[in-house]
């Protein structure tokens, strides 16, 4: 077996992956060139492949992505190629999917609003007489959002669109506070059904919804799938949320939707550009909570990705079946 990297890991990965591979060959390359010399007798490559890199490969069998999100990894080469292509789906679910109860809970509570009180040593409940009603301004010709009374969460139902890892994970958080949770996937895993209430279609599912959270990957079918027809489809006082990909929500739509209280507030991980354009309308809203592509942050990520990688070394090298294959047509 002859593995090459590119690019060439730090020396203690380096090390973990050599014991992996056993007799094997590891090769580390620096640059695009060595990595395209090296790959013509490889078997498996792990990191940046490009078509420059896969183009002179002989005998490559397995292709390990440092990602889980595929649309910017693949490309029709890669696609076309007979390799194997797996990718590292699985590591992030739980702690996105803590991510995701963070925003709902920030909602329900108010937190966001109360935030902003506290920086104006502004003593009011949300909801109460001293509210009377009115929108809550934060400055000059910002859109409004009308103060709501708290949530309580066992009252609620909260909708997942897209049900693997992350998206049952989610799903299994809002249960435990007593939330109704139901899901849509074109193809659900078949776990799914017995953890989530399924929906035919996604039609069907908003209009069910308090909270609507994205878990969906970037694939052609689901690129500006929540443009401002969809968005509609909520109901008014209900909250998007996406953990997902941002090209799944056409954020100009999406603000458009919020100016116009079609929904009650969004919660942003991603977005069709990053960062943020400093100029986009989202920034002022203060109904729209947002983080900077964070959501998968956690101490515990890198020991994670190391071992899902020697974990797959493992079984390419003893002929076992792979983790996380990867259907290159769909690009998950």
């Amino acid at each position: 077996m002859k593995l090459v990297c590119y690019p060439a890991l730090d020396t203690a990965r380096a090390a973990r992956v050599a014991d992996a591979v056993g007799d094997g060959q590891v090769v580390h390359c620096a640059t695009t060139n060595a990595a395209a010399a090296a790959i013509v007798d490889a078997d498996a490559f792990f990191g940046k492949l490009t078509p420059q890199i896969l183009a002179p490969a002989k005998k490559l069998r397995w292709v390990q992505s440092p990602t889980a999100s595929l649309e910017h990894y693949l490309f029709d080469d890669l696609v076309r190629h007979p390799c194997t292509l797996t990718n590292m789906r699985g590591i992030f679910s739980d702690v996105i999917a803590d991510h995701v109860l963070g925003y709902v809970l920030c909602f329900a509570r108010n937190l966001h609003i109360y935030l902003r009180r506290q920086q104006q040593a502004l003593w009011q409940p949300v909801g109460g007489e001293a509210d009377g009603g009115q929108d809550f301004v934060v400055g000059p010709g910002v859109v409004t959002s009308r103060d709501r009374a708290h949530l309580h969460l066992a009252d609620c139902t909260l909708g997942v669109v897209g049900l693997g890892g992350i998206g049952l994970e989610t799903a299994a958080r809002a249960q435990a506070f007593g939330m109704r949770v139901v899901g849509y996937d074109p193809q659900p895993v078949a776990a799914a059904a017995e953890r989530v209430e399924l929906c035919a279609d996604l039609v069907g599912l908003l209009p069910l919804c308090n909270f609507v959270v994205i878990c969906a990957p970037h694939t052609p079918e689901t690129e500006g799938l929540f443009d401002r027809a969809m968005l509609r489809r909520m109901r008014a006082d209900a909250y998007l949320i996406n953990i997902g990909r941002g090209a799944v929500v056409k954020l100009a739509d999406l603000a458009a939707a919020l100016a116009a209280n079609e929904i009650a507030g969004a919660a942003l991980d991603v977005f069709e550009s990053e960062p943020l354009p400093k100029d986009s309308p989202l920034w002022a809203m203060p109904n729209v909570l947002i983080t900077p592509h964070v959501a998968a942050c956690s101490p515990r990520i890198a020991a994670r990705h190391l071992e899902a990688l020697l974990d797959n070394i493992r079984r390419f090298a003893g002929g076992a079946p792979l983790r996380n294959v990867v259907d290159k047509l769909k690009w998950y």
